[in-house]
């Protein structure tokens, strides 16, 4: 809570020196919103349902902002040649101009930004700033528990076993691994997290309860090398060991690829300590096991 007074001040800062608070963003006849709408539908159009996620916009504002730059002949939105019930925003001509501009302008704002500093300055003020992005990127990210036969269900687990057949020895077939099936992950036998940012899902894990509840079994834990080096690993990790203790288990248990060595460093840096195999898990080398405390 001591922090917030800080965000609130960086966020004012910012605001303030992007020219966010002028009705006229870098000078063109229309705000903030209009112009990241027009930069986010990009030269080959944007499916409405994804601007609206990657915005983090509420439908209704997006339409009036889509409404707007219609009226102005900059932008277009019809039905999706695949499927007529997907709306898609293109650019027209008009329209890519104008982007053309707004980078133009925003080139030259972020040049104004740069120029009273010294060199050692917009080093570290390029570097702050992109620290900045990856954190806030981070704290985006939702998790939240789904249906493990769901759609996002699908999404992660093709991802998941894409990259352990590319990265194992001697690859990776789903159906020899133990619970291939993640209806099992489904309360109040267990739990399947998926995480998602601006509405695309970048990580999952899910556990069941073993040994009567008083265990968990953690598995399927994957996380995409899109979002890779932001926490979102310990998170999940975090997030299942949480709702476990919560359903009343006392230990967790999981077991890894040597292969996999940055997720045979988390779980030794979450506490987790390295015991005999307890399972007969044909692509496992690792074995560990946690006491989970409240």
């Amino acid at each position: 809570m001591d922090a917030i007074p800080e965000v609130r001040r960086f966020n004012r800062a910012v605001t303030q020196r992007v020219g966010a608070l002028q009705d006229a963003y870098l000078s063109r006849d229309r705000p903030l919103g209009q112009a990241r709408v027009l930069w986010e539908i990009g030269s080959d159009g944007c499916d409405v349902r994804a601007l609206r996620a990657k915005l983090d916009l509420d439908s209704g504002y997006l339409s009036r902002l889509l409404r707007a730059l219609e009226r102005d002949g900059l932008v277009v939105v019809e039905p999706s040649g695949a499927d007529a019930r997907v709306r898609t925003a293109r650019l027209t001509g008009r329209g890519r101009a104008e982007r053309e501009t707004l980078d133009r302008r925003s080139d030259e704002l972020a040049a104004s930004i740069l120029a009273p500093l010294g060199e050692r300055q917009r080093v570290r003020l390029v570097a702050a700033m992109a620290e900045v992005e990856r954190l806030l990127t981070a704290s985006t990210v939702e998790v939240a528990a789904v249906d493990p036969t769901g759609p996002e269900r699908q999404s992660c687990l093709a991802a998941y076993s894409a990259e352990l057949d590319e990265r194992f020895e001697d690859g990776f077939e789903l159906s020899r691994s133990l619970t291939p099936d993640l209806a099992v992950m489904t309360p109040p036998e267990g739990l399947f997290l998926v995480a998602t940012l601006h509405g695309e899902p970048v990580g999952c894990g899910g556990f069941v309860y073993q040994d009567g509840g008083d265990a968990v079994y953690l598995k399927r834990m994957w996380v995409s090398s899109a979002v890779r080096g932001l926490g979102l690993g310990r998170r999940l990790l975090a997030e299942l060991e949480r709702h476990g203790l919560a359903g009343g288990a006392r230990v967790a248990r999981l077991e890894t690829n040597r292969a996999l060595k940055e997720a045979i460093g988390l779980y030794r840096a979450a506490g987790y300590r390295e015991v005999a195999p307890f399972n007969d898990e044909p692509y496992a080398h690792h074995w560990f096991e946690k006491e989970l405390r409240g």
